[in-house]
């Protein structure tokens, strides 16, 4: 390994393999590691058989479900905004031709006990039984606001700036009640908690309108799409497109530590005793744990189910969010659900997830809310791991290291923390 490389990336979850395609389509000379042996790292989908032995150890999967190798079942399942960041970094780089993606059929909130489907513009407002009749207009009002609204046209603002007035003043402009401002912010401009409402309204009427362009991009029941195969394609189709580019690829690499000059920045990294040079190293968490400091845990319940999710039209994928105020803490819950037709399952087989931000030491209790509104189910599968971010300097060592991936089931978040890195 004598070659002197511009980066090299450790891990191959979907972060970094974007990054390495994205550095590599640059023109900088990229090494991509891994300890594992296959792609997706954190971010993998596991086949029945898989899935079994982490969870299950040495018993073999029940026969009614069907063939091991009809199953990618994601260990970090997320859906993608038709028209948001992860989708233009996959037309930008042309990935888009390695990969099918399929509509999700349904966006979904519950409230007060009830899953309903998420209305996102003024007409969908007027039918929504989550309003009443008065308060159905006022939301109209508000949508129609925030559909009109473009920042290069004065005359759409009505006198607000939105750099300036918080989304909270934005919003009891037009009188909307509490459970409205709940399923908006939460289920349609998916805001992880309620601190948005003291921030300028900039973002929020950004990420409502993303939502609404999402939507109306494949007129399907949801702004959400879905890769046939599962998002285990994803990382894969990242990592040609680094090798398209002249990016090598090595698996299966023991140990890879990260070598440090006496100024503390990194230079190399280290593997069965040769030392592949570089000036930049990307990694997640794992590879450089004393630079990371915990800053919470996921919880999470994987279910093999033979029916979509109740009351949500029979949906064979949709989204429904739980918002914290909902249930009474201080995170949102997330349920998701794929089924055959994404081809992640066997014929008449749903996968649903249900995942959150734990708050106690009980994952099972405390995604029961959830769990509930899935009706019989066939196995489940509780999942928890800690979330990590980075504490250093990347200016000060040349280490770029990745955020832990969140309870959302969207890929907003994500593809910030992958632009922020990439950027730098």
């Amino acid at each position: 390994m004598d070659e002197e490389y511009d980066v090299v990336v450790l891990g191959t979850g979907l972060k970094e393999c974007i990054l390495s395609g994205l550095l590599s389509v640059d023109g900088l000379k990229v090494l991509h590691m891994d300890r594992n042996d296959y792609y997706g790292g954190e971010s993998t989908s596991l086949n029945l058989n898989q899935l079994w032995k982490r969870f299950r150890g040495e018993d073999k999967p029940p026969e009614p479900l069907g063939s091991s190798r009809d199953y990618n079942v994601d260990m970090i399942p997320k859906f993608m905004m038709a028209n948001g960041g992860l989708v233009r970094i996959l037309i930008h780089t042309d990935v888009t031709k390695y990969l099918n993606f399929k509509a999700v059929d349904g966006s979904f909130v519950y409230n007060k006990g009830k899953i309903h489907k998420v209305p996102a513009n003024d007409v969908e407002a007027l039918k929504s039984p989550l309003m009443g009749l008065f308060e159905k207009r006022r939301a109209r009002k508000f949508f129609i606001y925030v559909q009109d609204y473009d920042e290069n046209d004065p005359k759409s603002h009505e006198g607000l700036d939105l750099n300036t007035v918080k989304a909270r003043d934005l919003i009891s402009k037009y009188g909307l009640d509490d459970n409205t401002v709940d399923f908006i912010g939460h289920a349609l401009a998916l805001h992880l908690d309620d601190s948005y409402l003291e921030k300028p309204a900039m973002d929020f009427v950004k990420r409502m309108k993303l939502y609404a362009e999402s939507l109306a991009r494949f007129q399907g029941g949801s702004p959400y799409i879905y890769p046939l195969y599962g998002l285990g394609e994803l990382p894969q189709a990242f990592a040609r497109l680094s090798a398209v580019y002249g990016g090598t690829y090595m698996l299966n690499k023991p140990e890879c530590k990260v070598e440090f000059d006496e100024n503390g920045k990194a230079f190399g990294v280290t593997s069965e005793g040769e030392t592949a040079k570089c000036k930049k190293v990307v990694c997640d968490p794992s590879y450089l744990p004393d630079k990371v400091k915990k800053i919470g845990k996921v919880a999470r319940a994987i279910c093999i189910m033979s029916h979509p999710i109740p009351n949500t039209n029979d949906s064979h994928s949709v989204q429904v969010i739980l918002p914290q105020k909902q249930l009474g803490r201080k995170s949102d819950m997330y349920l998701f659900c794929c089924s055959y037709a994404h081809n992640v399952a066997a014929k008449g087989k749903y996968i649903a997830f249900v995942t959150t931000e734990a708050e106690t030491d009980n994952p099972e209790v405390e995604l029961k809310p959830g769990i509930d509104l899935l009706g019989p189910i066939d196995e489940i599968f509780f999942d928890a791991y800690d979330r990590y971010e980075p504490t250093n300097l990347d200016s000060n060592d040349n280490c770029f290291i990745s955020t832990s991936y969140d309870a959302t089931t969207h890929f907003e978040t994500t593809v910030k923390d992958v632009i922020a890195i990439y950027s730098r």
